[in-house]
């Protein structure tokens, strides 16, 4: 078992003690460049850090206990308090709110195009090494410095004080514990020694590429002379925060309370606790009397808990309230203190920004905000929260000013040192300032790759683990999602059921529909010249036009948002107005269109891609839409569900059913028909997802209700993203008469016996004496006779034919016109089979 009373430094997943950890340090350089030969996911940070903030969170984990013994010393409130700011920062919502807010999305590592009609792909890379000297007075600021440095990809070591707890090394190998790839054990270094040890602290910034700063001038002097040339210094110093209120405000009891909650919690330790309180007034008497209601205000808390101030400390505060009661006698000052030392007030005439000796001790000037920046302003370096009261004008008026004076926030009082999830740091994103912006520009034959890293690598999750889950239980699980992440509803289509409830984030739909445009690009869609037709079909809160709206939105695409409506010939006469060249829609919607206005659309002779979703074109319809019509491109515009969002995507090289996975938003599992176990490679089985990109819902092992198999080998277009083959639905396997048919059996005979260009629809009945099959084939000009068509199915297809000579199956084949045929409601989908036995 490892000792760890000698053993202070946490060193790639391993305790050491100081004698290998000086050994280690000399050889830093080639560890670093070790762990950056693998780029770091974004997705395995967020997956361990969101592990650790529910052990975290919960009472009852072992996790605490094995924590207890590095905890500060405190009482069970501030253990508990330290413990929620930890769990409170490491959740998956919190840390992807501030990678969106700081580096615009939740995988700002991929080389995407930032605007898609050039090929040009730009990222956020890791700086390399990031060096984190930490503060000995927080104990979460260290370990949650170095997530910041995960969160951007980079390699981590981090200096703790020598006189710290270990807290944070056993934090951060409990964090890298909770990742299976051992990727982020390679990231971290934890190294405990006191600041007098330069010749570690040396070793450690110089093969730094940012070293981040925690603490006051001095301590950046200290670290800045072992910072080499052209590292990147962060500075995370000492600032001063200040109230400032106007004359309606100064009355205000609630302003008055609010500004002693600030003082008064931590003890004026945190940087935004205001240290100095303005008035809008040039008068004394005002300043007095102000000073007084703040010093009733100040003796109406809480008295402190009881602290042993270090000399340093003491010397300042007596020297503070000394030199002040003496100028007192000149009318500089008047003091007003507490009459055991527990608070401080200081009126003073002048209004230059003085730092306060801390422990609830605050100065009180007056400050003209016609003067306010020529004040400010020199001061700028210091400055980082303005405590701003009065009317909804002046507090417009005076934030302008005191940012414009250098301070980088500005509150309510009462809320001066509280903050919001991405919220800058003094006026930076930490996690930019440990990143670079770098950008690859290609040529032309990049046009279809939208993002560079999938030529590069794969993406590769860990395994999903768990229970399955179909529809009902994913409805369940609907019923428990919290208010605040049910921002967008969309129905399902229902074309194999009724119609379900999906909910999203905009953050997630965000994602998703990026995710869904890069899809789109692979696929060689266009949007510097695509003149495109939105003909999904809209309404009944279905997502279908909503979303390729959307889509077109983020590539920028050329987009007539005409939607599909039964008023086909009004459609064409649009297409050829505005010089459509480009159609979104169902197949089986645009079938009908071309169909009724095939000489209006031939005539025009504009048409040049079709990008559906939703279904599938037959062969012979494709051959039909390429020679008749002059169709260049046919290509699936995404393949996805309501719940799930899209899943794949076509690229050029791709036809029929087959498409790579999205896999940077979830992993495919591919499991026996009957059994819940991996299929062999290359067999078919149910299409099983978990997505990685939700905040608001954990849908893991989803099993869709899809038919596929896995297509082995890279794809020719260069892609590493896996493939795979669509291959019908659950649903359009019938089990009729004792024996199992396949929908997709019969539409490939009905291509290849017959020629036939139509839909078809298999309709299940139960007679008297036997069920029955009805397949209902579209009325075309080429339709062949109900009879011979019959003829054909039982000849191609042996367990019909067996079926009915033993008399368990009635068989009929029908012709019947498009618009017949039965279609769910909202989306417009064709059932393929229709089943009313029941």
């Amino acid at each position: 078992m490892t000792d760890t009373t000698t053993q202070h430094h946490y060193w790639q997943g391993t305790f050491i003690g100081d004698e290998e950890a000086a050994r280690r340090l000399v050889t830093l350089p080639a560890a670093v460049e070790a762990a950056l030969a693998a780029p770091l996911d974004t997705e395995t940070v967020l997956a361990a850090c969101d592990a650790l903030s529910r052990a975290l969170a919960d009472p009852a984990h072992p996790l605490r206990d094995r924590l207890a013994p590095h905890l500060p010393a405190g009482g069970e409130a501030d253990t508990e308090e330290l413990l929620g700011e930890l769990a409170a920062f490491l959740g998956r919502g919190a840390l992807t709110r501030k990678l969106r807010r700081e580096l615009g999305g939740t995988a700002p590592q991929r080389l995407n195009r930032p605007d898609a009609k050039e090929t040009v792909y730009e990222a956020w890379a890791p700086v390399g090494l990031v060096a984190h000297i930490a503060p000995g007075n927080a104990a979460t600021v260290a370990p949650l410095s170095l997530v910041e440095g995960l969160l951007a990809g980079n390699v981590n070591v981090l200096k703790t004080s020598g006189a710290d707890t270990l807290l944070a090394q056993h934090l951060l190998a409990e964090l890298a514990a909770l990742d299976p790839t051992g990727a982020l054990a390679e990231r971290v270094i934890v190294l405990r020694f006191p600041s007098s040890r330069e010749d570690w602290l040396r070793l450690m910034c110089a093969p730094a590429d940012a070293v981040a700063v925690w603490g006051g001038e001095a301590a950046v002097e200290g670290v800045a002379a072992h910072v080499p040339a052209g590292c990147r210094l962060v500075e995370w110093g000492h600032k001063i925060s200040f109230g400032y209120l106007t004359a309606d405000a100064w009355a205000d009891e609630r302003a008055l309370t609010g500004l002693a909650e600030d003082i008064c919690l931590f003890e004026q330790q945190a940087c935004s606790s205001p240290q100095v309180v303005y008035l809008d007034t040039e008068d004394t008497g005002e300043l007095h009397a102000f000073a007084d209601r703040l010093a009733a205000a100040l003796a109406a808390r809480p008295a402190p808990a009881e602290e042993e101030l270090d000399p340093a400390e003491y010397a300042e505060l007596t020297t503070t309230e000394h030199l002040a009661r003496l100028e007192e006698h000149l009318g500089f000052t008047r003091v007003l203190a507490a009459p055991d030392g527990t608070w401080r007030v200081i009126a003073d005439t002048r209004p230059a920004l003085t730092a306060s000796p801390l422990h609830r001790t605050v100065w009180v000037k007056p400050l003209p905000r016609k003067n306010l920046i020529a004040t400010l302003r020199p001061m700028r370096r210091y400055l980082q929260t303005a405590g701003v009261a009065g009317s909804r004008t002046d507090i417009a008026e005076l934030s302008a000013l005191v940012l414009a004076a250098g301070a980088t926030r500005v509150t309510p009082l009462g809320a001066m040192t509280a903050g919001y999830a991405g919220e800058p740091h003094d006026g930076v994103y930490a996690l930019q300032r440990y990143s670079r912006r770098v950008a690859v520009q290609a040529d032309e034959r990049f046009a279809a790759t939208a993002c560079l890293d999938d030529l590069a690598r794969p993406v590769a999750f860990p395994r999903p683990a768990g229970p399955l889950l179909d529809k009902a239980a994913v409805q369940d699980l609907n019923r428990g999602v919290d208010r605040g992440d049910a921002e967008l509803y969309f129905r399902s289509g229902g074309s194999t059921a009724a119609p379900a409830l999906s909910l999203f984030t905009y953050d997630d739909y965000d994602t998703q529909m990026h995710a869904a445009a890069r899809g789109l690009l692979a696929a060689g869609y266009d949007p510097a010249r695509d003149r495109t037709a939105n003909l999904f079909y809209c309404g009944g809160m279905y997502g279908g036009f909503i979303s390729f709206f959307s889509i077109l939105e983020r590539l920028g695409g050329v987009q007539m948002p005409m939607a599909a409506g039964p008023d086909h010939r009004a459609t064409a006469e649009m297409i050829v107005a505005y010089e459509v060249d480009t159609l979104f829609g169902m197949p089986s919607y645009l079938w009908q269109l071309l169909h009724e206005e095939g000489e209006r659309l031939r005539s025009y002779g504009g048409l040049r891609k079709i990008y559906y979703g939703g279904e599938h074109f037959t062969e012979e319809q494709r051959r039909t839409l390429t020679e008749s019509f002059g169709i260049e491109v046919i290509h699936s515009i995404t393949y996805g569900s309501t719940d799930l969002g899209p899943l794949g995507y076509q690229c050029t090289e791709s036809s029929g059913g087959v498409h790579h996975l999205h896999a940077d938003l979830h992993t495919m599992e591919i499991l026996d028909a009957d059994e819940d176990r991996p299929v062999a490679p290359g067999e078919t089985g149910r299409l099983v997802f978990t997505t990685r990109a939700r905040r608001g819902q954990h849908l893991d092992r989803y099993v869709i209700g899809d038919l596929g198999r896995a297509l082995p080998g890279r794809c020719p277009c260069g892609s590493h993203a896996p493939r795979f083959e669509l291959l019908g639905r659950l649903g359009e396997v019938m089990r009729v008469a004792t024996y199992f048919l396949n929908y997709r059996r019969f539409v490939a005979v009905a291509e290849e016996r017959l020629r036939h260009v139509g839909e078809m629809q298999a309709v299940l009945t139960a007679g008297a004496a036997r069920e029955a099959l009805i397949l209902r084939m579209e009325r075309t000009h080429a339709a062949p006779e109900p009879a011979a068509a019959r003829e054909a199915f039982l000849a191609a297809y042996p367990e019909v034919r067996s079926a009915v000579t033993e008399n368990l199956l009635d068989f009929t084949v029908e012709l019947v016109d498009g618009a017949a045929l039965e279609r769910t409601p909202t989306s417009g989908k064709l059932r393929a089979v229709v089943d009313r036995r029941r």
